[in-house]
């Protein structure tokens, strides 16, 4: 890769202060594998090492809930935040989502195991490099076939493959949808509505195996933060119920179990005002040379027209360069933003460039995106309110 002068290129935050996930060591695509490791499912390798194993496994992602978010609001939280401490494995650390910090990468590297510049999950939208396209990869639209996108099996099916008792409990709208097949399948599916239905299943499911590996999930945190923010009695509330959620299923472990009580992604709330809400359908100098916006608002990625890719990086480093940091697809690589290596077949699905929000701001569109710009909390970035997240623990 070429390097670009700080001359045509002037990067007022550097690349390199941007705190990267660990990927290897300490991001969520580490945990099913060292946990399923730990239950003998061959060609696995325990990569957390503050971990160690138990016969019966369940992680309960509880959509949204950021390290510093759980802290912030410890009275609210008393069950979840006494374990605070159990953190990683009693470390009282975090774990790092990986880039970007939302919801379906993260489900990506969760259940694959790996980072997304190999699952190819990178961002809430991206390209289709077969047909041009943005592609939805929450909601996947348009349709694609989900095993070309990612062909890689997921944790749960080896572990089922090795003889390992395996289930998901959840939401029954997410049984048929091609994220769940492409991340979160294998073994059993269990869909209850209600989310004390699916604490006392997931209990149930451990059980049921000498060695049993279980994942459970609640999403109604995160679209509280969403609609109302961090600091909202209703996102408060959510926090108060999916505390009592845990806490039921942590008083009903067999014996020989480990509960891991994880999340996807942090989030921030960000002002509603021109300063903090840069609007990229009104602005002439972002839109110049660009010919498809992905991402999100804390993580975009812009797909510029064919020979103007200098041209829109040398603009979006000029006007956003001391608020996000800005690269383009190969610098990002090469900085490791999307894990160690990048398979082919991702590479031209992330954007010509990349900019992920360091203040808080957004770049939103109002007319492409008039739902995702009225959001008050958001993530993707990789600020550690974003970026963190707990893995508290509970054994029996």
């Amino acid at each position: 890769m070429s390097q670009l002068s700080a001359w045509d290129h002037p990067e007022p935050l550097a690349l390199d202060t941007a705190p990267l996930p660990e990927y290897g060591t300490g991001s969520l695509a580490d945990l099913l594998p060292t946990l399923a490791a730990g239950l003998g499912v061959p060609g696995l390798t325990a990569t957390i090492p503050e971990l160690t194993a138990a016969d019966r496994v369940c992680v309960f992602l509880i959509d949204g809930l950021g390290w510093e978010q759980l802290r912030a609001h410890a009275d609210e939280a008393p069950f979840l935040a006494s374990l605070l401490g159990s953190s990683r494995g009693g470390t009282g650390r975090p774990l790092t989502a990986g880039y970007p910090a939302t919801t379906a990468t993260s489900l990506a590297s969760v259940g694959t195991g790996l980072p997304p510049g190999a699952h190819g999950l990178p961002g809430y939208t991206v390209r289709d490099p077969a047909t041009g396209a943005l592609m939805n990869q929450l909601r996947w639209q348009p349709y694609t076939d989900p095993r070309a996108w990612q062909p890689y099996p997921t944790v749960f099916q080896r572990a089922h493959e090795a003889g390992v008792h395996t289930a998901q409990v959840t939401s029954p709208a997410f049984e048929h949808t091609p994220l769940t097949r492409i991340a979160l399948s294998g073994g059993g599916f269990h869909g209850r509505l209600s989310g004390e239905e699916r604490m006392d299943l997931a209990a149930g499911q451990l059980a049921a195996g000498d060695r049993s590996l279980v994942y459970t999930y609640y999403a109604e945190l995160d679209g509280a933060g969403h609609r109302y923010g961090v600091a909202s009695d209703t996102w408060r509330g959510q926090l108060m119920y999916v505390d009592r959620l845990a806490q039921r299923l942590a008083e009903q472990l067999p014996s020989r179990s480990a509960l891991y009580v994880t999340a996807d992604h942090g989030m921030v709330d960000v002002p509603f005002d021109d300063e903090h809400r840069i609007d990229f359908d009104t602005d002439w100098e972002l839109r110049a040379g660009v010919a498809l916006l992905g991402g999100e608002g804390r993580a975009r990625h812009v797909y510029a027209v064919p020979g103007a890719e200098n041209d829109v990086l040398t603009c979006w480093r000029e006007v956003l360069g001391e608020q996000f940091w800005v690269a383009s697809r190969d610098e990002a690589i090469a900085a490791g933003w999307f894990g160690p290596h990048i398979d082919e077949r991702v590479y031209a699905r992330l954007g010509d460039v990349i900019a992920a929000a360091h203040d808080d701001v957004l770049i939103i569109a109002t007319e492409r995106e008039p739902k995702e710009s009225a959001l008050v909390g958001n993530h993707g970035s990789m600020t550690p309110a974003e970026q963190l997240v707990p893995l508290l623990e509970v054994r029996s």
